[in-house]
């Protein structure tokens, strides 16, 4: 097969595999940034120190899950949207997207507040560690809520191009269909049909059985045996399909 023909056909294979491929870098990419989002919480965020009755110097680390609940939160739900992202279908993607889109929200959120105001997140978590809430020593930030909230400024721009590229996922252009004969409907061979078209003759299906089996293609019941479907109306309809 050859010309327009071998082209619709590549045309053909060639889309499908292409929206899926951009699904599927889509589903990644959220995972990679759920992860993402997820790898930057665990480490500390914070270091001060308060004072005990015992203990004078109390050093006082505070990881981002402690200091900002909303960036594990919301990596989580990234995750979970990434996964979910290829099981829905047309109308639950975008819902998929949606929440994903705020998840990134929340992550780039409690990480700005953070870097805005470390102080209640220090003030409280010396009060866990000391039973007083007197810090001894100032705040000191780790580069990780900055990092958070690149991650979740990403996940929102992941998100977005996600649904603005997500329409071409499930569609197949129309002239990258191919038109297959029904399956009870013999196909004519190409010579036949080719000496029908130049005579005005169209080929019987005697002609196009002969030369498809000379070919090495679906052989056409010959016209003596009785049709399945005809023999099945007939009986259905109380007749006897060989009183013919």
């Amino acid at each position: 097969m050859s010309g327009p023909a071998a082209q619709q056909a590549a045309g053909a294979a060639r889309t499908p595999r292409s929206w899926r491929l951009a699904r599927r870098s889509a589903i990644l990419l959220l995972l990679v940034l759920g992860a993402g989002a997820l790898a930057a919480a665990a480490p500390t965020w914070l270091r001060t120190s308060g004072a005990t009755a015992l203990d004078a110097d109390v050093q006082v680390h505070v990881t981002g899950t402690t200091a900002a609940p909303g960036v594990g939160a919301g990596a989580l739900v990234v995750v979970a949207a990434a996964l979910a992202l290829g099981l829905v279908g047309r109308v639950g993607r975008w819902v998929v997207l949606v929440v994903a889109a705020a998840s990134g929200v929340v992550v780039s959120a409690s990480a700005a507040a953070i870097l805005r105001d470390p102080v209640p997140a220090a003030t409280s978590a010396v009060a866990e560690a000391t039973g007083v809430t007197e810090m001894t020593s100032a705040v000191t930030l780790t580069p990780w809520p900055a990092v958070a909230l690149a991650v979740g400024v990403l996940v929102v721009l992941a998100a977005v191009w996600a649904a603005v590229s997500s329409p071409t996922w499930g569609r197949v252009s129309a002239r990258h269909e191919i038109v297959r004969p029904d399956a009870g409907t013999p196909a004519a061979a190409p010579e036949a049909t080719a000496a029908g078209a130049a005579t005005g003759t169209p080929a019987s299906p005697a002609t196009s059985g002969t030369a498809d089996r000379g070919a090495g293609r679906t052989e056409v019941v010959p016209a003596d045996e009785p049709d399945e479907q005809e023999t099945w109306d007939s009986l259905t309809r109380g007749e006897d399909p060989t009183d013919r």
